[in-house]
């Protein structure tokens, strides 16, 4: 049966723009520019499905995975727990055809029917995922946040540029509407000039001790425990909860932050440059034993454009917050200007005055880039070679700006910072250059993806 083009009414579509508008916020001029702005999909063809891998099987590999298996066929998938390459490997079948089976990602890179990688493993074995990736010819979608450290970040720019690789990052967010709204707005001066921002994240959770306990069959721990210091398995270190250990990742500080620093610098214009000046500071103590990523904290940041940003924790109370309120800071990111406000997040957008929403703005306007779908705009960019939404640059100077918070929280000092040269300048500078990278465990070094 041949399937029948799609007509929606113009009574319909309205209907349906003045629902999305009540319940998001997203207002209809908004909506009806996007409407008018719908490119037509490319269709696709046998010989249009590129052959992708997919390392690291946890729930979150697997749920990016799923997305690309919409445009692509999974030839492969890599774990060092066999449980979870056994689970994405059961996922991922297709009419009786079960994917590769590896644990270790260096061999299956040299696959010349696997054209991109889905990189979905813990923090701290990112860059050498993509670092081999992109070496071997390979495009890559890797989940956020992109690095462990700046240097990290600054290597795997060079070589995705020196590679001529298609990178995108996993902030999804730069595909949503809302977000992008937000920062049309603010960059078109809709609340006059920007003075401050507040982004939002979760608070991180404080727990501990925890016991050593015996290593599940079938996970090889000294490889996922990778370029960090051993440690014993202790079940609260390993998979969703790794996030929460320093030597792994940075906790929600890097986690959200990846997203929410990255609106916020896209809204004030600074999304390929970063902060100057940084003061972090945790405000609880973690547990001896337990977590080591900081749960509470503040960050406060001064960018070049006198332009200044408060990083808090939900649970933390700020005296220029104005949305939650004043109990709390809200999840999300709130832009600051002499003319109003505007508080973005996910499902919402709300400003100090409607009319600041709902006034179009002017063809003349700035436009920032638009996607609709975050990964299937990781696959146009497979075919055109043109820069994704969240390309390297802008991935590596978001995290960037969590760096910087999780350095100076774990310094306890005020850091000046040169982001053309990205590093840090003025007192204090030599310690805190020191942290712009970490000593890797032998062999998971770069020698390991040399």
């Amino acid at each position: 049966m041949t399937p029948q083009p799609f007509h929606i009414t113009r009574r319909r579509f309205l209907t349906t723009t003045a629902a999305i508008t009540a319940a998001t916020g997203v207002p209809g001029w908004f909506l009806e520019l996007e409407e008018a702005q719908a490119a037509q999909p490319k269709a696709l063809g046998p010989n249009d499905r590129p052959g992708i891998a997919l390392v690291g099987c946890g729930g979150q590999g697997r749920g990016d995975c799923s997305g690309a298996a919409a445009h692509a066929d999974v030839l492969a998938v890599c774990d060092v727990d066999d449980s979870h390459a056994e689970a994405a490997a059961k996922q991922f079948t297709k009419n009786g055809k079960v994917p590769d089976k590896f644990k270790d990602f260096r061999k299956l890179m040299e696959r010349d029917d696997i054209h991109a990688i889905i990189t979905g493993t813990p923090d701290h074995w990112h860059t050498f995922v993509n670092l081999c990736a992109v070496k071997a010819g390979k495009d890559v979608y890797s989940e956020k946040p992109l690095t462990l450290t700046i240097d990290e970040g600054k290597r795997l720019v060079k070589a995705v540029r020196d590679n001529k690789r298609i990178l995108q990052v996993g902030s999804q967010q730069r595909s949503d509407r809302n977000f992008r709204l937000a920062c049309e707005l603010v960059r078109n001066g809709r609340i006059g000039k920007l003075q401050h921002m507040i982004v939002g994240l979760p608070t991180g959770p404080v727990g501990g001790p925890f016991p050593e306990l015996p290593i599940p069959e079938g996970l090889n721990w000294d490889a996922w425990v990778g370029q960090a210091p051993m440690m014993p398995y202790k079940g609260k270190n390993c998979h969703g909860d790794f996030r929460y250990w320093y030597p792994f990742s940075g906790g929600m500080m890097t986690d959200w932050g990846a997203h929410h620093n990255d609106i916020a610098q896209w809204g004030n214009g600074t999304e390929r440059s970063g902060p100057v000046e940084i003061a972090g500071k945790s405000l609880k103590e973690m547990v001896p034993g337990g977590y080591t990523a900081a749960s509470k904290y503040q960050v406060d940041c001064k960018y070049a454009n006198g332009v200044t940003m408060t990083i808090v924790d939900e649970s933390t109370v700020t005296d220029r917050n104005v949305v939650g309120e004043g109990k709390r800071t809200p999840n999300g990111v709130q832009f600051l200007g002499t003319d109003g406000w505007i508080f973005v997040a996910r499902g919402s957008i709300k400003a100090s005055n409607e009319e600041l929403l709902q006034t179009p703005l002017p063809e003349s306007a700035i436009k920032l880039y638009k996607s609709g779908n975050h990964m299937g705009n990781f696959f146009e960019c497979m075919r055109s070679r043109k820069d994704p939404i969240c390309d390297v640059e802008i991935g590596h100077r978001s995290i960037s700006v969590a760096h910087l918070g999780v350095i100076s929280i774990r310094m306890g000092q005020s850091l000046k910072w040169n982001p053309e040269k990205e590093v840090f300048t003025g007192a204090n500078a030599r310690e805190a250059n020191q942290w712009l990278s970490r000593e890797q465990r032998k062999p998971y070094d770069y020698s390991f993806i040399a």
